[in-house]
């Protein structure tokens, strides 16, 4: 990170950001071109060991290159607040995000693909328990990304 004065490195301030946020952009390599996806997530942490889940169709870009090309990059962002100043030059941003590497993976196990789908509504809803039906789970597809590398900023 070149601005180190602008690094968190506080996991209680990182954690209450992620928490707060809805939207995780994924970035793939496909083929010398770059595809980005916004998702929502939801995600635990385990002592500092990040994984995010998400979910989408059984088919497509995202879920071919999710068994293609599993190591991925992402990005968090939040808190935006234009500066303004009397100068163009002079404008500024406040801001908040966490970018990072890891590596997906597609959830077979039904007892996992529930536990990732409450992770996601617990953090679009704020509650953890729902119910899903076998036609429901059979036709979505459920994603794991396990964080490699991770940091966070903010100005």
């Amino acid at each position: 990170m070149k601005r180190k004065d602008r690094e968190i490195t506080d996991s209680s301030a990182i954690e209450a950001f992620i928490a707060k946020e809805q939207i995780l952009r994924i970035a793939f390599y496909d083929d010398g071109d770059i595809y980005i996806v916004p998702v929502n997530y939801g995600y635990i942490n385990d002592n500092g060991k990040y994984c995010f889940y998400f979910h989408g169709a059984g088919a497509g870009r995202k879920y071919e290159l999710s068994k293609n090309s599993p190591k991925i990059g992402f990005e968090i962002d939040g808190g935006y607040e234009l500066l303004e100043a009397d100068t163009a030059c002079g404008f500024s941003a406040r801001f908040q995000s966490v970018i990072g590497t890891g590596t997906l993976s597609l959830i077979e196990n039904k007892n996992e693909k529930i536990k990732g789908l409450n992770t996601l509504m617990k953090q679009t809803t704020a509650r953890p328990e729902w119910s899903y039906d076998d036609a429901m789970l059979n036709g979505v597809a459920v994603f794991r990304l396990d964080v490699d590398k991770m940091s966070c900023k903010a100005k």
